[in-house]
């Protein structure tokens, strides 16, 4: 077990064991404490702090814009919102962000980073399981999702539910933020170092710019079932992000069962939760991120959310125990995805230290051990 340092103002090692890394829960607490990378107009609360994460909370108002924007090199979102904006939206007491909107949201956590500190931010995984797209924006960016080294400033998050009406409030979380010091390098040779030391998946890995997942089209999951996803419906009700464990998944999701082709043709503009058909376990002193997939071998694009925490999948006997679910949309034209058809890697990315607790273990996690599994919203099928 490694011993944790307590952390000087100045000293290069108070992050952890390694000098590069993403920053474990212990030692985001520190950095609160002392006021130092992250900060909030409100006290932070526990149940913001993940294991390699900070839950980013809305503020008091959103503002509907016209259309989806970077603020770039020179300009601020502030700057921006002027010639897009089109009404304010009141979220103290709760108001419903509509399909097919863009709104911004100007968050209660703003950024106060060293020079060696950057930020990288994803919806979590309960937001884009329910096809709410959320980007975080910072003044003068000109990527989404990412605070750049020595950031002092706001932060922004552009929220577009694609599919559902999403009722929102002051104090939302829809997206998270990883704060990493350094800019450790993480290749293949690594990984498979990483796969022999501890296993990644159930079976043979495909390690080729990142870990291989393939889709499972024949429904293997839990109890025999031949259900292989879920298709989400149009007209629906509204979801309240906040209320977990209340809505019936049949008002708002059809069931697609396994057909004896192993195939499913994904149809423009419609939304899907599928499942890998490979078990994953990431370490506890690592984390992973499902990046984009290559657009040149299918028109389809999986995951919005796409990070894994340490200890994601990690079974009592530390073997590969969960699915990764997969939020999957076609694009311009119908696609046939086959079983076994590979549809993503996972990019893995060391801790500075490993968490005191890791996924899974007290801390209320939602999907871990999961098969295919809709959002915490919805009562089990």
């Amino acid at each position: 077990m490694t011993e944790h340092r307590e952390m000087s103002a100045d000293s290069e090692d108070g992050y952890g064991r390694n000098s590069t890394g993403i920053l474990p829960s212990h030692v985001l607490k520190r950095l609160i404490a002392a006021g130092r990378e992250i900060i909030a107009a409100e006290d932070f609360t526990a149940a913001q702090i993940q294991p390699a994460s900070i839950d980013l909370r809305l503020g008091p108002k959103a503002y509907r814009v016209r259309a989806s924007f970077l603020p770039g090199p020179n300009a601020t979102v502030e700057d921006k919102l002027a010639s897009v904006f089109m009404h304010e939206v009141d979220l103290t007491q709760g108001a419903v962000l509509e399909t097919g909107c863009v709104y911004i949201v100007p968050l209660l956590e703003r950024a106060e980073f060293s020079t060696r500190v950057a930020g990288i931010a994803n919806p979590k995984s309960s937001t884009g399981r329910i096809d709410v797209f959320t980007r975080l924006i910072t003044d003068r960016a000109q990527t989404f999702d990412r605070v750049d080294a020595g950031y002092h400033g706001p932060l922004y998050a552009e929220i577009s539910p694609q599919t559902f009406p999403a009722l929102v409030r002051k104090g939302s979380r829809l997206n998270q933020l990883r704060i990493r010091h350094g800019s450790p390098q993480f290749g293949d040779a690594q990984l498979r170092r990483l796969h022999a030391e501890q296993p990644l998946v159930d079976r043979q890995p495909d390690i080729d710019g990142g870990l291989g997942l393939s889709i499972d089209l024949k429904g293997h999951g839990s109890a025999g079932s031949r259900r292989i996803g879920w298709r989400a419906k149009r007209h629906t009700g509204l979801i309240d992000v906040d209320k977990l464990g209340v809505l019936d998944p049949y008002q708002f999701w059809d069931s697609i069962e396994a057909n004896n082709a192993g195939h499913l043709v994904l149809d423009p503009g419609e939304f899907y939760i599928l499942a890998s058909s490979e078990r994953v376990a990431i370490p506890r002193d690592h984390a992973a991120e499902m990046v984009p997939f290559d657009p040149l071998v299918g028109e389809f694009r999986v995951h919005y959310a796409g990070f894994f925490d340490p200890g994601f999948g990690l079974g009592a006997d530390r073997r590969p125990s969960a699915r990764a679910v997969l939020e999957v949309r076609s694009r311009e034209v119908p696609f046939i995805l086959e079983h076994g058809q590979t549809v993503g890697r996972l990019v893995f990315e060391r801790l500075t230290d490993p968490p005191p607790e890791a996924y899974g273990t007290g801390l209320g996690s939602n999907y871990q051990g999961q098969d295919l599994k809709l959002s915490k919203h919805f009562r089990t099928p």
